[in-house]
């Protein structure tokens, strides 16, 4: 895809990519998709700061303003972060985006915004829901609830399912 240029845009996409799903630039229209996310009404100094007290393993978060070309806010300035992965076995690229959400619609309620249906094919649940397969993480970010709870459930699961199909993997 050209909006996946290197490696280090697959590494943040499984999680950055949720931001299409709200008013927030993931980066498109810019040289740094999906590494790049901001809008012009984040103070990217207040953005690091709380996410460094989420403590998200292998990544780190640069300041960094850019303007898109094309896509979400198109020819106006954004203000946010460049995401470094310092560690790709440690890095968890779909929590650290919830992470990203959730803490920018917790410093700028006023501000942030989930987009409206339609997305996709889909053309009544919103954007969020059909990305993550559930509706859950959009009510546990709009109550403010901690995210980690929800991603450890899933995480159990996903563990759960690993054991149990290890007997049939032939390879």
């Amino acid at each position: 895809s050209p909006n996946m240029p290197t490696i280090d845009t697959a590494s943040v996409y499984a999680g950055m990519c949720l931001l299409e799903a709200t008013n927030i630039s993931e980066g498109r229209g810019t040289t740094r998709p999906f590494e790049m996310a901001g809008a012009p009404f984040i103070d990217s100094t207040r953005l690091i700061r709380a996410l460094q007290k989420k403590d998200l393993p292998g990544v780190a978060f640069r300041p960094c303003s850019f303007v898109p070309a094309f896509n979400k806010w198109a020819g106006k300035t954004c203000h946010g972060v460049q995401i470094h992965v310092l560690n790709r076995d440690k890095f968890l690229s779909f929590l650290t985006g919830l992470v990203f959400i959730q803490t920018v619609k917790s410093l700028w309620p006023e501000k942030f915004k989930w987009k409206k249906p339609p997305y996709e094919y889909e053309t009544k649940k919103p954007p969020i829901d059909i990305l993550c397969g559930t509706d859950a993480v959009r009510q546990s970010i709009d109550k403010n609830k901690d995210i980690l709870p929800l991603y450890t459930q899933w995480t159990d699961s996903l563990n759960a399912f690993k054991r149990e199909r290890a007997p049939y993997l032939v390879y």
